[in-house]
């Protein structure tokens, strides 16, 4: 932001947040067994450590946070450098765009309680339902633009021939899929629908999403859509290697939404703002009114442990120097990928779940902004490439912010709107340079993503995008090494092969005063998302409560919605289970 612009709208949060700290003194009032005199470190500024200081700090607890980089993780916004002029915010870039659908419940709860000068709900009321969704084919192939909610039955009650019937339908009408397909689709979903908690982790985990499907046996449109298309855009992870589990639980989760059950609100949810203007910085500005001290630019690099408890945490500041930090309790909140780089032999050895860590896999999926002189004719939502060798999924962001003049607020004046782009496969060859992203320059990987979107956008006879509006474009500074034999990407994000889930950890640890919160710890979602870090930073704090007997409330945690009416059959499921029986739906 501008100076000007910048102090108007923490000046505003600020005046917000007075409205809100009659929550967190409540909260507080509450707390008990001395916790406002307890310390806590939250070693990491994400949406975990943000969420971990939220709770605490409301009950009374003195939180400082250290962060290595910037508040917000990898959902905050960040400026473009050197890119605005005559007053003008610098360009909105970020990680990836932001996507909250209505299956979150713990995270919408965390944003109804921050502060937002004129909306009732808080940041919640920054949410905005884009009306549609693209799916764009190449290679002459006709697109599929679906509206927003899903057209179709919605059944009263959601017996499995009614679920069937309601899916059969979308996927033969909107998708064009062959019938014999979509019903044979509809079975297999149908199957996991009503199998059992056990057949769920004991088998689907061990089933490759690919193989449940039976895509090697079915039509091109059915592997891109139904089993590349679904886990790129649910778990940004490869069909052939994604647990069942995973894919199919998420799967379920936006289905229930799509029939008006369990939900939150649409399935498809956006903000209307840069995410640090709509969310992450209010969120500071309240947290901060809390009491909550950031300590941002600071690295952790080690956990000390003193008689079987965590007795400081070694951090570098900005400057290099190290030094060591305590307090009485710690939440380690940063990605798996950093977090276990913190962990020594002697906190591994004190509980053995931290190991475990070591086998959970992260992969690339980046994403790249594109700014465009003219506002761009695609559709009110988001759109995915399923076609595209790169795995592009996209939305142009202008038309979804209604409170800014695009030209007038940012950049040099030019610029009409923000093309958001993630790309979620980097080793597979592209169509201009025949190379994987990561054999390319970070030139090439700009060229060669908007030659991938021109080939699925410009493949119906008509240009929607033109060279000649591209005025820039802008990369995740995370990524660094393209084009060389050593490429590294510092924000990666957690995937779902088969077998992973039973690795990844609980937010209690055997060392009493150190909790675990982060996408990768084990929550009723099942996904790498921002509402598995909120629900992790919520199952610590609950944790950490616990260990000190405190009377304070406990943070909710709302797990996925359950149909009452599917739980006989899941019941009768198990039972086939435990006898080595198939599921009843499973007819091969």
């Amino acid at each position: 932001m501008s100076g000007t612009t910048r102090r108007g709208f923490l000046g505003t949060a600020a005046a917000a947040a007075g409205g809100g700290v009659a929550l967190g003194t409540a909260r507080r009032a509450s707390a008990a067994n001395g916790a406002a005199a307890r310390t806590v470190a939250v070693l990491g500024g994400g949406v975990a450590g943000l969420t971990a200081a939220h709770e605490l700090a409301e009950r009374g607890f003195r939180v400082t946070v250290y962060e290595r980089k910037a508040l917000g993780g990898k959902a905050r916004s960040m400026d473009v450098p050197d890119s605005g002029t005559g007053g003008r915010r610098p360009l909105p870039g970020e990680h990836g765009f932001r996507f909250i659908p209505g299956i979150y419940h713990n995270l919408p709860d965390t944003m109804r309680r921050i502060p937002f000068a004129g909306n009732p709900n808080g940041v919640h009321d920054n949410l905005v339902a884009p009306k549609e969704m693209l799916f764009a084919r190449s290679g002459g192939r006709e697109d599929i633009r679906l509206p927003l909610p899903w057209p179709g039955h919605t059944p009263a009650e959601l017996t499995p021939d009614e679920i069937r019937r309601a899916l059969t339908s979308v996927l033969d009408t909107a998708f064009n899929l062959p019938l014999h397909e979509a019903l044979y689709f509809a079975g297999r979903f149908l199957v996991f629908l009503t199998s059992c908690d056990e057949r769920r982790d004991e088998v689907w985990e061990r089933t490759p999403w690919w193989e449940f499907v039976r895509a090697g046996r079915m039509s091109q449109d059915y592997q891109r859509i139904l089993a590349v298309g679904i886990t790129r855009n649910i778990v940004a992870t490869k069909a052939e290697e994604a647990s069942t589990r995973t894919v199919a639980t998420l799967m379920e989760a936006f289905v229930f939404n799509l029939l008006g059950r369990g939900a939150d609100g649409p399935l498809d949810r956006i903000l209307n703002a840069p995410t640090n203007e709509a969310w992450i910085d209010p969120w500071v500005t309240y947290l901060t009114s809390l009491g909550v001290e950031f300590r941002v630019g600071w690295t952790v690099r080690d956990l000390t442990l003193d008689s079987g408890a965590i007795a400081g945490a070694v951090v570098e500041e900005p400057g290099g120097a190290r030094r060591t930090v305590t307090a009485d309790h710690y939440i380690s909140a940063m990605p798996v990928e950093h977090a276990r780089r913190t962990w020594n032999s002697a906190v591994r050895a004190a509980d053995p779940q931290l190991a475990e860590c070591d086998r959970l896999k992260t992969d690339w999926m980046t994403g790249m902004q594109f700014y465009l002189t003219e506002r761009t004719p695609i559709l009110h939502g988001h759109l995915n490439l399923i076609d595209s060798p790169w795995s592009l999924t996209a939305i142009a962001q202008a038309q979804h912010w209604p409170g800014h003049d695009f030209p007038a607020d940012f950049g040099d004046g030019t610029v009409a709107d923000c093309l958001s782009v993630d790309v979620s496969e980097w080793d597979r060859p592209g169509i201009l340079y025949g190379k994987t992203a990561k054999q390319c320059t970070r030139t090439e990987v700009a060229r060669e993503v908007w030659a991938q979107l021109k080939a699925a956008l410009n493949d119906t006879g008509r240009t929607v995008l033109k060279d000649s509006v591209l005025h820039s474009w802008f990369l995740d500074p995370a990524v660094d090494g393209l084009g060389t034999p050593h490429p590294v990407n510092e924000e990666q994000l957690l995937i779902h092969p088969v077998g992973t889930f039973h690795h990844r950890p609980r937010s209690a640890t055997k060392i009493p005063n150190l909790f675990l919160a982060g996408d990768y710890v084990a929550v009723p979602i099942d996904l790498a998302t921002m509402e598995g870090a909120n629900s992790s930073a919520r199952q610590a704090v609950n944790a950490l409560l616990d260990q000190i007997d405190s009377t304070a409330e406990r943070c909710t945690v709302t797990p996925l919605y359950r149909a009452p009416e599917l739980e006989a059959l899941k019941r009768h499921d198990r039972t086939r289970h435990l006898l080595r029986l198939p599921n009843v739906f499973d007819i091969g």
